[in-house]
C-alpha cells in the first residue's frame, strides 16, 4: 500500500518513523500542523493511536483508516475536497467557505450549501440556528441573520 500511496500522497510515514515521532513530540506537532489530514492502513491505527494520538487527537487530525484493498486515489480526492465543521462542546462553529479569488455568487453558493448541510443535521433544523455571522480573515464580523 505504501508503494501505491507514494504516487498519490505528499508524504508516506513508515511504522519506524511513527515510533520516532512518538519520542519527539516537537517533531510530531510540526508534522500535525504541516498537513490537513492523515490516512493510515487499518492495521496501523492502534499503533498510531498509542504513539501519536496525544498530538493528532486534539487537533482533530486522527488518520482515516483505509482498508487494504481500498481505492486510495478516490479517498484522497474526497478528503482533499472536504471542509471540516467542528463545534466540540460549544453551540457555535467556524467554517471557511471561500477565498479572495472567488466571486460573490460563488461565496453565496458555498455559504448556502453549508447552511443546508448544517440544518439537515440539526434536530429542529433552522430553529436551532440563533444567528449567522460572516467574517473575513482580518475584517469585522457582519451579522446575516
Amino acid at each position: 500500500m505504501a508503494a501505491i500511496s507514494k504516487k498519490i500522497v505528499d508524504t508516506v510515514i513508515s511504522p519506524d518513523q511513527i515510533d520516532e515521532y512518538s519520542e519527539n513530540k516537537r517533531e510530531a506537532k510540526k508534522l500535525a500542523d504541516k498537513f490537513d489530514f492523515f490516512v493510515a492502513e487499518t492495521g496501523l491505527m492502534a499503533t498510531i493511536g498509542k504513539s501519536l494520538g496525544v498530538v493528532l487527537g486534539p487537533r482533530g487530525k486522527m488518520p482515516r483508516p483505509i482498508p487494504p484493498q481500498a481505492d486510495i486515489a478516490r479517498i484522497i480526492k474526497s478528503l482533499t475536497n472536504l471542509v471540516p465543521v467542528r463545534s466540540k462542546d460549544r453551540p457555535t462553529f467556524h467554517v471557511p467557505f471561500g477565498n479572495v479569488s472567488m466571486t460573490q455568487e460563488q461565496l453565496a453558493d458555498n455559504l448556502e450549501t453549508i447552511l443546508k448541510r448544517v440544518e439537515s443535521n440539526l434536530d429542529r433544523g433552522n430553529d436551532n440556528i440563533a444567528s449567522i455571522w460572516v467574517k473575513t480573515t482580518m475584517g469585522k464580523a457582519v451579522r446575516l441573520g
